[in-house]
């Protein structure tokens, strides 16, 4: 973990981006008393998650096509039952 005064990363952030991409992170300080935190970004996919992973993991029954019941309908109305 890199250490940073304000001043420090003002005028030198972009000699510790390298640092930042490699999975540094940095702990902004402001009079030496830590305020923030900057850490990386997670890595973005290079390639498409597939389709269908989940598929034959689990059945919809039939019983999640039938309609709410009242009570639970009035609820996300904000009636009170």
């Amino acid at each position: 973990m890199i250490r940073l005064n304000i001043h420090e990363a003002k005028t030198h952030l972009s000699r510790y981006l390298g640092k930042l991409a490699r999975g540094e992170t940095i702990l902004l300080c402001k009079r030496n008393i830590p305020i923030a935190e900057i850490r990386p970004l997670p890595q973005r996919r290079k390639s498409k998650r597939p389709i269908g992973l989940a598929k034959g993991e689990f059945k919809v029954p039939p019983e999640f096509f039938e309609p709410l019941p009242s009570e639970l309908v009035d609820a996300f109305n904000g009636q009170e039952p």
